[in-house]
């Protein structure tokens, strides 16, 4: 992805959204030209000349400083996501080849992989750009339809749009598929030389107008915690709450735990799960020691 375009276009779409009267600045009437303030108006907000801001929302941010941006952040309202991905996009701008930032991790540590078969709720990791690396017995239970899949390792963003069953498997899929997309904007502006993330962009971008509509929004967001509606084929409706906790030790990786109220439906319904997926583990457990006797 290009960095100028995508600073330009982030830009634009921020100021777009900002009204002269949520910016404190006065109306005199009369039909505006362009949607929410002028450049003019930002680079006044922002405290510098006109020239200036032009050219940085032409993607020009090398070597604007760290002053100059936070100012852009209150002529355009940014919330803290919104901030970092503006501090992203102008240290990409000014990194060198060598230090670009890695592409998304891949592989998890056997330490970790032991602390999620700890975890007696649903559970997994993922990557940057959504890949689930690694999970508890109960968290495959609860994605089971994203696991059922051809690809490895199972993506949560193409599940999402690409597969029929994501709109039944998740009730709110309109919030999610907007949260998915957020969620790789702002994972392309931490590492946009992510060769894995820059394809996945082009693969839903392709087959997907639904992606195409959400990714020209330029909506960044990151996942912390929340409540999430889920409709699982084998224990029906779910309401569960979500904990995302970044692993300090293993940058790139987001550890996902999924709760419910206690003597809740969805409680109960966890509970069911759980069985179920013992006893699928059983019974896949028997047939591959039959299968290993009869080879």
């Amino acid at each position: 992805m290009d960095n100028k375009t995508e600073i330009r276009d982030f830009l634009v779409t921020r100021r777009a959204r900002i009204t002269p009267e949520q910016a404190g600045l006065p109306d005199f009437g009369g039909k505006r030209r362009v949607a929410g303030l002028r450049r003019e108006e930002v680079a006044m907000l922002a405290g510098v000349s006109v020239d200036y801001y032009v050219r940085v929302e032409r993607g020009n941010l090398g070597g604007v400083s760290e002053g100059v941006l936070e100012a852009l952040v209150r002529a355009v309202q940014l919330d803290e996501t919104e901030r970092a991905h503006l501090f992203d996009l102008a240290r990409t701008a000014n990194a060198s080849v060598g230090t670009r930032r890695r592409p998304a991790v891949s592989r998890v540590r056997p330490g970790v992989i032991r602390l999620l078969d700890s975890i007696a709720a649903p559970a997994w990791l993922r990557n940057g750009r959504m890949d689930i690396l690694a999970t508890n017995t109960l968290g495959r239970a609860l994605y089971a339809p994203v696991f059922d899949g051809p690809l490895t390792p199972p993506n949560t963003a193409r599940f999402a749009f690409l597969d029929p069953r994501a709109a039944d498997f998740w009730p709110d899929w309109n919030l999610i598929a907007s949260g998915t997309v957020a969620t790789l904007r702002a994972e392309a502006g931490k590492n946009p030389y992510d060769r894995g993330l820059t394809d996945l962009i082009g693969e839903l971008s392709t087959r997907s107008e639904e992606f195409r509509i959400r990714w020209a929004a330029h909506d960044v967001y990151q996942h912390t915690s929340g409540e999430k509606r889920l409709h699982h084929p084998v224990v029906g409706d779910l309401e569960l709450t979500y904990e995302a906790m970044q692993l300090v030790a293993d940058e790139g990786l987001t550890l996902l735990v999924y709760g419910a109220e206690p003597g809740s439906k969805s409680a109960d319904a966890l509970g069911l799960l759980a069985s179920w997926a013992a006893t699928e583990a059983r019974e896949s457990r028997a047939l591959s020691i039959d299968e290993h006797h009869a080879g």
